[in-house]
Protein backbone atom coordinates (compact mmCIF):
# COMPACT_ATOMS: atom_id res chain seq x y z
CA UNK A 1 0.00 0.00 0.00
CA UNK A 2 1.42 3.44 -0.88
CA UNK A 3 2.63 5.43 2.09
CA UNK A 4 0.25 8.25 1.22
CA UNK A 5 -2.67 5.97 2.07
CA UNK A 6 -1.43 4.94 5.50
CA UNK A 7 -0.06 8.19 6.90
CA UNK A 8 -1.87 9.29 10.06
CA UNK A 9 -0.71 12.92 10.15
CA UNK A 10 -3.56 15.40 9.47
CA UNK A 11 -1.42 17.72 7.36
CA UNK A 12 -0.02 14.83 5.34
CA UNK A 13 -3.52 13.43 4.81
CA UNK A 14 -4.76 16.84 3.67
CA UNK A 15 -1.79 17.22 1.32
CA UNK A 16 -2.42 13.73 -0.06
CA UNK A 17 -6.10 14.46 -0.70
CA UNK A 18 -5.33 17.73 -2.48
CA UNK A 19 -2.49 16.11 -4.44
CA UNK A 20 -4.75 13.24 -5.53
CA UNK A 21 -7.39 15.70 -6.72
CA UNK A 22 -4.81 17.68 -8.66
CA UNK A 23 -3.41 14.51 -10.21
CA UNK A 24 -6.88 13.66 -11.49
CA UNK A 25 -7.72 17.06 -12.98
CA UNK A 26 -4.36 18.25 -14.34
CA UNK A 27 -3.46 16.65 -17.65
CA UNK A 28 -0.34 14.60 -16.94
CA UNK A 29 1.09 11.36 -18.22
CA UNK A 30 0.93 8.23 -16.11
CA UNK A 31 4.71 8.44 -15.66
CA UNK A 32 4.44 11.98 -14.29
CA UNK A 33 1.68 10.88 -11.94
CA UNK A 34 3.72 7.93 -10.75
CA UNK A 35 6.80 10.14 -10.26
CA UNK A 36 4.75 12.57 -8.18
CA UNK A 37 3.36 9.73 -6.08
CA UNK A 38 6.89 8.56 -5.28
CA UNK A 39 7.94 12.14 -4.53
CA UNK A 40 4.97 12.65 -2.23
CA UNK A 41 5.66 9.36 -0.44
CA UNK A 42 9.31 10.37 -0.12
CA UNK A 43 8.34 13.66 1.51
CA UNK A 44 6.05 11.85 3.91
CA UNK A 45 8.74 9.35 4.90
CA UNK A 46 11.28 12.16 5.23
CA UNK A 47 9.00 14.16 7.53
CA UNK A 48 8.78 11.10 9.79
CA UNK A 49 12.56 10.65 9.80
CA UNK A 50 12.42 7.48 7.70
CA UNK A 51 15.32 8.56 5.52
CA UNK A 52 16.08 5.21 3.89
CA UNK A 53 12.48 4.89 2.73
CA UNK A 54 12.44 8.52 1.62
CA UNK A 55 15.59 8.03 -0.45
CA UNK A 56 14.11 4.94 -2.13
CA UNK A 57 11.05 6.95 -3.10
CA UNK A 58 13.09 9.93 -4.30
CA UNK A 59 15.36 7.73 -6.43
CA UNK A 60 12.32 6.12 -8.00
CA UNK A 61 10.78 9.57 -8.61
CA UNK A 62 14.06 10.65 -10.27
CA UNK A 63 13.91 7.61 -12.54
CA UNK A 64 10.44 8.59 -13.73
CA UNK A 65 10.45 12.39 -13.62
CA UNK A 66 11.57 14.20 -16.77
CA UNK A 67 10.83 17.83 -15.89
CA UNK A 68 14.05 19.60 -14.78
CA UNK A 69 12.19 21.90 -12.38
CA UNK A 70 10.48 18.99 -10.63
CA UNK A 71 13.74 17.02 -10.60
CA UNK A 72 15.43 19.97 -8.84
CA UNK A 73 13.11 19.59 -5.85
CA UNK A 74 13.69 15.86 -5.69
CA UNK A 75 17.45 16.44 -5.74
CA UNK A 76 17.10 19.17 -3.11
CA UNK A 77 15.24 16.79 -0.79
CA UNK A 78 17.87 14.11 -1.29
CA UNK A 79 20.42 16.75 -0.31
CA UNK A 80 18.43 17.51 2.84
CA UNK A 81 18.56 13.87 3.88
CA UNK A 82 22.31 13.68 3.36
CA UNK A 83 22.70 16.91 5.35
CA UNK A 84 20.64 15.43 8.18
CA UNK A 85 22.83 12.33 8.11
CA UNK A 86 25.99 14.43 8.32
CA UNK A 87 27.04 13.41 4.79
CA UNK A 88 27.93 16.95 3.79
CA UNK A 89 29.93 16.15 0.66
CA UNK A 90 27.04 14.11 -0.75
CA UNK A 91 24.58 16.82 0.30
CA UNK A 92 26.59 19.47 -1.55
CA UNK A 93 26.60 17.28 -4.67
CA UNK A 94 22.82 17.03 -4.62
CA UNK A 95 22.34 20.75 -3.94
CA UNK A 96 24.62 21.52 -6.92
CA UNK A 97 22.65 19.11 -9.10
CA UNK A 98 19.39 20.72 -7.99
CA UNK A 99 20.72 24.19 -8.81
CA UNK A 100 21.85 23.04 -12.27
CA UNK A 101 18.20 22.33 -13.04
CA UNK A 102 16.74 25.26 -11.12
CA UNK A 103 19.09 28.12 -10.20
CA UNK A 104 16.32 29.81 -8.20
CA UNK A 105 16.39 27.54 -5.15
CA UNK A 106 17.63 29.86 -2.40
CA UNK A 107 17.05 27.17 0.19
CA UNK A 108 19.61 24.93 -1.54
CA UNK A 109 22.10 27.80 -1.70
CA UNK A 110 21.47 28.59 1.97
CA UNK A 111 22.06 24.96 2.94
CA UNK A 112 25.31 24.97 1.01
CA UNK A 113 26.36 28.08 2.95
CA UNK A 114 25.44 26.42 6.24
CA UNK A 115 27.60 23.41 5.39
CA UNK A 116 30.53 25.64 4.44
CA UNK A 117 30.13 27.65 7.64
CA UNK A 118 30.05 24.44 9.66
CA UNK A 119 33.23 23.25 7.96
CA UNK A 120 34.83 26.61 8.76
CA UNK A 121 33.95 26.15 12.43
CA UNK A 122 35.43 22.64 12.32
CA UNK A 123 38.66 24.03 10.86
CA UNK A 124 38.87 26.59 13.68
CA UNK A 125 38.46 23.81 16.27
CA UNK A 126 41.30 21.97 14.52
CA UNK A 127 43.46 25.10 14.67
CA UNK A 128 43.53 25.76 10.93
CA UNK A 129 42.46 29.40 10.60
CA UNK A 130 43.51 29.66 6.93
CA UNK A 131 41.22 26.79 5.90
CA UNK A 132 38.49 28.19 8.15
CA UNK A 133 38.63 31.56 6.40
CA UNK A 134 38.34 29.87 3.01
CA UNK A 135 35.22 27.99 4.15
CA UNK A 136 33.75 31.16 5.68
CA UNK A 137 34.41 33.08 2.47
CA UNK A 138 32.63 30.37 0.49
CA UNK A 139 29.72 30.43 2.93
CA UNK A 140 29.54 34.20 2.51
CA UNK A 141 29.36 33.88 -1.28
CA UNK A 142 26.51 31.39 -1.05
CA UNK A 143 24.61 33.47 1.49
CA UNK A 144 24.93 36.56 -0.70
CA UNK A 145 23.40 34.58 -3.56
CA UNK A 146 20.55 33.28 -1.39
CA UNK A 147 19.83 36.74 -0.01
CA UNK A 148 19.88 38.24 -3.52
CA UNK A 149 17.24 35.73 -4.60
CA UNK A 150 15.03 36.32 -1.56
CA UNK A 151 15.71 39.70 0.06
CA UNK A 152 14.44 39.79 3.61
CA UNK A 153 15.13 36.11 4.23
CA UNK A 154 18.15 34.64 5.96
CA UNK A 155 18.38 37.48 8.49
CA UNK A 156 20.93 35.66 10.65
CA UNK A 157 23.15 35.08 7.62
CA UNK A 158 22.76 38.72 6.65
CA UNK A 159 23.81 39.80 10.15
CA UNK A 160 26.79 37.39 10.09
CA UNK A 161 27.89 38.85 6.76
CA UNK A 162 27.75 42.37 8.22
CA UNK A 163 29.48 41.48 11.48
CA UNK A 164 32.31 39.68 9.70
CA UNK A 165 32.72 42.40 7.09
CA UNK A 166 31.78 40.06 4.26
CA UNK A 167 28.69 41.93 3.12
CA UNK A 168 29.47 44.14 0.16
Amino acid sequence: MPRSRINGNFIDKTFSIVANILLRIIPTTSGEKEAFTYYRDGMSAQSEGNYAEALQNYYEAMRLEIDPYDRSYILYNIGLIHTSNGEHTKALEYYFRALERNPFLPQAINNMAVICHYRGEQAIRQGDSEIAEAWFDQAAEYWKQAIALTPGNYIEAHNWLKITGRFE
